[in-house]
């Protein structure tokens, strides 16, 4: 299992959209996080910066693969389509990203 933290902003005018998105989470898409090795999936929202904390738990063995059938996915692409004109990405995020990917520095259980 990977921990996985991500970071991204949030358009001031868009949160109310995204957290009604968010209440009510496409059942195809929660089916497909999960087909995709996704677990424990949670995002955090800090107002008023409107920063979004994303953080999930891996539990396949080809992280790359299951990123491309989750972004080849028609309903991913509408899902996507709803939730990346609420976002903001960080200008210093890696060329590759969307969301800023985080290095975990610690971990408890």
């Amino acid at each position: 299992m990977q921990r996985m933290g991500m970071v991204i902003g949030l358009e001031p005018d868009k949160v109310a959209d995204y957290k009604t998105l968010h209440a009510a989470v496409w059942p195809e898409i929660l089916a497909l996080l999960s087909a995709c090795n996704i677990t424990n999936y949670s995002i955090y929202l800090k107002e008023p910066e409107n920063l979004l904390f994303g953080y999930w738990e891996y539990v396949g063995h080809d992280f790359d693969a299951d990123m491309a059938k989750m972004a080849a996915d028609p309903k991913n692409q509408e899902w996507w389509a709803a939730c990346m004109p609420c976002q903001k990405p960080l200008a210093t995020r890696k060329e590759s990203e969307w969301w800023a990917m985080m290095p975990e520095v610690f971990h408890l259980d």
